[in-house]
């Protein structure tokens, strides 16, 4: 990669450790370096920030930190595009971010998650009335808006967005593969974040270790963060970048529940691709892009009360030849439309469509 080659500036949200800048931006370095573009990575906070908030602190300096030096990215670099996740200052008035973004860079913003709704759904009058169409207005002023599900390109769709694109979240399928399951009891497995832990497998935990005692089976939770411990029949083990394709492989089975409201709608099934991706079969609420991604007794089962859980689950930790032609499925599913192969050459085109465009509109001699 030459230095004079075209620079796409990937303002993410997060260093690696945070899934969705991983997965939605970072994860496509290599094909844009093979359509010769250059990206350059500038995370909002790193992951030493990222640990910080998810061990219970509240590191202030950096945060500020993080403040001044995305505002000073922005009003000095000069890249071809911008690629900005979610947002640019996270609750700063669009007045403000609107200033940063005013030169004549095209904008490409990437939405995996209904991040409007921090602000037009916040608990606060002011900060609704402040920030509640922040979002709108950015993605109004955004050359291309990725957006990962349907949910996410109807809002950008309300807003006035010119150009969208729905970008499914995808995985490379040549890392995530099926592998031979050890011996041992059944295994329900759950992969997320301490703040995803805590808001839809803490409050089933009591349930889901009875429905294990009672069949024999054994829970494995990776990634809920300090504090969570084992018991007789649930296994804990810290998330890795390293570590989360061969934990996924231990399981026999992927669960993704999910409560229904607005802000579940933006998720992007991310933890069923993964599953799917090493063969598990997976159960999963019928919430937002879940649905999309699980089609019904063909690669996974649907569950929404407490006793739809405890069926579901029950019946793959009997059934072997049901996990079998479920999980096998699955595979194919992220094969035919979750793959970052497919996604990652589609993804480069539309940035070289937006710097050729450009370039068409540069009066001669004007230097980029």
């Amino acid at each position: 990669m030459t230095d004079d080659a075209p620079e796409i500036l990937a303002l993410t949200r997060h260093g690696r450790m945070g899934a969705s800048s991983r997965v939605r931006i970072m994860q496509f370095a290599p094909y844009f370096e093979a359509a010769g573009l250059r990206l350059t990575l500038a995370p909002f906070v790193d992951d030493a920030y990222l640990a910080a908030t998810y061990a219970g602190r509240r590191p202030v300096g950096a945060t500020l930190a993080a403040y001044l030096r995305r505002a000073r990215i922005m009003a000095r670099a000069r890249p071809a595009a911008f690629w900005l996740q979610r947002e640019c200052l996270p609750w700063v008035p669009w007045a403000a971010e609107q200033a940063l973004l005013a030169g004549p860079t095209p904008i490409v913003s990437d939405f995996d998650d209904a991040v409007f709704h921090s602000y037009d759904l916040h608990r606060l009058k002011p900060v609704r009335a402040l920030l509640g169409r922040k979002i709108d207005r950015f993605m109004a002023r955004s050359d291309i808006v990725l957006a990962g599900n349907g949910y996410l390109a109807e809002r950008a769709r309300a807003a006035g967005a010119r150009d969208i694109r729905i970008v499914p979240t995808v995985l490379d399928i040549e890392r995530y593969t099926p592998a031979p399951k050890p011996a041992g009891p059944v295994t329900v497995g759950w992969m997320g974040s301490p703040t995803t832990y805590a808001a839809y497998i803490a409050p089933r935990l009591d349930r889901l270790e009875a429905l294990m005692r009672k069949t024999g089976a054994r829970l494995m939770i990776v990634g809920a963060g300090p504090g969570s411990a084992d018991s007789d029949v649930t296994t804990h083990l810290a998330w890795s970048e390293e570590g989360e394709v061969s934990a996924i492989q231990r399981m026999d089975i992927g669960i993704m529940p999910l409560s229904s409201d607005p802000w579940t709608l933006g998720k992007c099934g991310y933890k069923l691709l993964q599953y799917l991706a090493c063969a598990l079969p997976v159960v999963a609420s019928p919430v937002g892009a879940n649905c999309e991604i699980v089609a019904e007794g063909e690669n996974g089962l649907f569950a929404q009360g407490a006793d739809d859980w405890d069926a579901a689950l029950t019946r793959l930790i009997g059934d072997a030849a049901l996990r079998a032609r479920l999980g096998a499925a699955g595979r194919q599913t992220v094969v035919a439309r979750y793959s970052a192969q497919a996604i990652g050459p589609q993804i480069t085109a539309a940035f070289q469509g937006l710097i050729t465009q450009g370039e068409a509109l540069r009066p001669p001699g004007q230097a980029a």
